[in-house]
């Protein structure tokens, strides 16, 4: 039994990244030897075992046959006989079948090391056309490896194209789609996993309805300098593009959670708050925070103003923005502290009462705003 550091670890070890994740192979062995050494099966045919004590995973050395359309349908074949090199050629990029061994040495059999140094995304062979999920997992890459110099190679391009063409991407199941894309926004360059797929025509099938035109990278691009949150990263996109219905629609169809669509609303009913630089006057504002519950959820105006940060964070405007926001945060504040029983004890009910709070707000914001 030969036990192997192999995949993302290898790679970011030798980038010279923090390691977060360690995945092992290990050639010669059968399933019963690990099961007898305490580890725990993952799946009831997948050769995966997370170790008893780090609770790594460790897989035996395996090939794969595609089976049938999409991501899932593949026949594994596990077995003492099979190589590590074999194991190696299943994955998806050369950077990504680099291994090392327990004594510290790499082996590397398809150059994956020499792709590193020239800063390449290459595929490891044609089996690569075999898992169309492979096409978001290299597009997630470049949006990760983009600042440092990482490019997609151009036969890899062309056979991304390829596979792109043979709608092979429209059989992946919605839920993947979303992993992959929200791992691609907590990336260092998001908007390059989208321009990507839109290089080889795949928007449609796996994100339709985003079409990555350049104001929407441009915003993307804005708001991931600004902040890491993916959240506020998806909601900007949809700042100009979609309707309410949209949004859920497509929100529905990927299987994307609640809370990343309630964002995404919300940035597209308040496009003019986030997108102009001038505040609403005192009464536009309160009815803004009416209209997105402020009362009950102070931290929908915090989304609000982060995406307007976010949107004028490289201009000239940047510190009267931010004067703007540090006397709206706290005015907002006073607002939702005012309190009704003061009006009611005046004998004020119903209609008048609410018209009289709203009054004493929009005087507060008015104010603070000057």
């Amino acid at each position: 039994m030969e036990v192997y550091l192999v995949g993302g670890a290898v790679r970011d070890k030798l980038l010279k990244l923090p390691v977060h994740e360690r995945d092992w192979v290990v050639v010669g062995a059968r399933s019963e030897e690990l099961l007898n050494q305490g580890f725990q099966q993952v799946g009831k045919d997948f050769p995966v075992f997370l170790h008893p004590d780090t609770h790594d995973e460790y897989a035996l050395a395996r090939t794969e046959r595609k089976s049938g359309r999409g991501h899932t349908e593949f026949t594994v074949y596990a077995s003492p006989e099979v190589t590590l090199e074999q194991d190696l050629a299943r994955r998806d990029l050369t950077i990504n079948a680099i291994a090392e061994s327990e004594d510290g040495t790499i082996i590397d059999p398809y150059k994956g090391v020499q792709d590193l140094e020239a800063r390449k995304l290459r595929h490891v062979s044609e089996a690569f056309t075999e898992d169309p999920l492979r096409v978001l997992r290299v597009a997630r890459f470049a949006a990760r490896f983009a600042h440092l110099g990482f490019s997609v190679a151009a036969e890899t391009q062309q056979l991304l194209q390829q596979m792109s063409e043979s709608e092979e991407l429209s059989h992946l199941v919605p839920e993947r789609v979303w992993r992959e894309w929200e791992k691609a926004l907590l990336s260092e360059t998001p908007s390059v996993f989208l321009n990507l797929l839109k290089s080889i025509d795949a928007l449609p099938q796996v994100l339709p309805g985003i079409t990555a035109g350049d104001s929407q990278l441009q915003r993307l691009n804005r708001t991931s300098a600004y902040s890491d949150s993916a959240i506020l990263r998806f909601a900007c996109l949809f700042v100009e593009q979609k309707t309410p219905d949209d949004i859920k629609q497509f929100c529905r169809r990927l299987a994307i959670p609640n809370h990343y669509r309630d964002a995404a609303t919300l940035a597209r009913n308040n496009e003019l708050f986030i997108t102009q630089a001038k505040l609403p006057e005192a009464e536009s504002l309160s009815a803004t925070l009416k209209q997105i519950d402020y009362w009950r959820r102070p931290e929908k105006l915090e989304q609000l103003l982060q995406l307007r940060e976010a949107e004028f964070s490289r201009s000239e405007q940047k510190t009267t923005i931010d004067k703007q926001h540090q006397k709206l945060r706290l005015a907002a504040e006073k607002a939702s502290a005012l309190s009704s029983q003061a009006l009611q004890q005046q004998g004020l009910t119903g209609k008048a009462l609410g018209n009289a709070l709203r009054e004493q707000r929009e005087q507060i914001l008015a104010e603070a705003l000057v």
